[in-house]
């Protein structure tokens, strides 16, 4: 089979070059074309584009790159009809995926469209159901539950458990002791405190300096910033004024196993955390501060905002978002980690909610439903 797959991020290409190497395990004629990263160049296929060079978000960076962005979505669509794919496989990314279902659809008949890893619709922007309903044939969903979500506005989905799982599991170095860890990456034999600030530059030089900042006030914690891997450290290097933090670039799961606590930017990157057992303070900033905030919640549905908060189904750990991220307040929410007490409520609601998803080979699974889907 011809397998055409779009991951815009980081998190999607790791799930999506995962997602590969199951595919070729169970179908030997598998072919790939794709928009995505490294690891998923790793896997085998034709590259189409970079998801660095795909990474805009919000209204003002988009239309500053608007020539880019449109660029993306003609040379994409080109791509698909010179593959011709029996599959459409996206992976989140969804004012881009769904954008690329519809031209399928509405272009190619008999390509089946998969979403593994479906736009954050109970949360924000709901009406782009109608366009899932339309353009997309099945739905692979990895939080519980968006299941009762999408069956209550009568759309069918499959939950296949949390590709994050998979992850922790199959990760390089999980047993590498503290010490090998610290002469690895020429780190003190100090505590540690992972800072992670997104992998997009807008998240990065929005977050970075506060957390930074905060961070300067604990001294008995040497500062490592967990680097994205499309992200060139001249860019960490330029909003570190002085700082003596430094920066690991793809060893995130290695920094954060061995670390303390963690300051993490809102997203994948919190269930991850969660999942390794580290205690964490969620952050994530934006323009327009209060008011913006107040206009958000008119749409947005959901009383938290961390992967780990929602699906735990309860305020696990702490969430500063927007005008309540300040240095003050992380700060006070850093001082809150280093109390016993907490940090034991912190890591027993981390056991329940690594007991909750489960450990079933979320890659292997979401595969063999896709092939099975296409071989009926």
């Amino acid at each position: 089979m011809k397998y055409f797959i779009i991951a815009g991020e980081a998190s999607g290409d790791l799930h999506a070059s995962n997602l590969m190497a199951s595919l070729k395990i169970i179908d030997e004629k598998a072919e790939f074309c794709m928009l995505g990263g490294d690891l998923m160049i790793a896997q085998g296929g034709t590259l189409i584009r970079h998801y660095k060079d795909m990474a805009f978000m919000g209204f003002i960076p988009v239309l500053l790159h608007i020539r880019t962005v449109l660029k993306n979505i003609k040379d994409c669509k080109q791509a698909i009809l010179d593959f011709k794919p029996d599959a459409l496989i996206l992976v989140d990314y969804p004012s881009f995926n769904l954008k690329m279902a519809q031209f399928v659809k509405e272009n190619m008949s008999g390509v089946r469209v998969f979403y593994y890893i479906s736009p954050k619709l109970w949360a924000w922007k709901a009406y782009r159901l109608k366009a899932i309903k339309k353009y997309v044939d099945k739905v692979y969903s990895i939080l519980p539950f968006e299941v009762d979500w999408f069956k209550q506005r009568g759309y069918e989905v499959t939950y296949v458990g949390n590709p994050c799982v998979d992850a922790i599991a199959n990760r390089p170095h999980k047993d590498e002791s503290r010490q090998t860890f610290l002469q690895r990456n020429g780190l003190k034999d100090q505590p540690i405190m992972a800072l992670l600030c997104g992998s997009r530059v807008q998240e990065i030089k929005k977050s970075l300096p506060l957390m930074l900042q905060a961070a300067a006030s604990f001294p008995e914690y040497q500062l490592v910033i967990a680097g994205a891997p499309s992200i060139d450290k001249s860019l960490y290097a330029s909003l570190m004024s002085g700082s003596s933090a430094m920066v690991l670039l793809n060893e995130t799961y290695e920094l954060l196993q061995q670390s303390e606590l963690a300051v993490v930017t809102s997203g994948t990157a919190t269930l991850e955390t969660a999942l390794l057992r580290t205690p964490q303070v969620v952050v994530y900033k934006m323009s327009g501060g209060w008011l913006f905030h107040r206009f958000l919640e008119l749409f947005i549905k959901v009383e938290n905002v961390s992967l780990v908060n929602l699906i735990a189904n309860k305020r696990l750990v702490e969430e500063l978002i927007i005008e309540e991220f300040t240095v003050e307040n992380l700060k006070k929410a850093i001082l809150r980690l280093q109390n016993e007490e907490y940090r034991t409520q912190v890591l027993q609601g981390y056991d329940q909610l690594i007991e909750s998803l489960g450990d079933t080979p979320v890659s292997e699974k979401t595969a063999r439903l896709m092939l099975s889907e296409l071989t009926k």
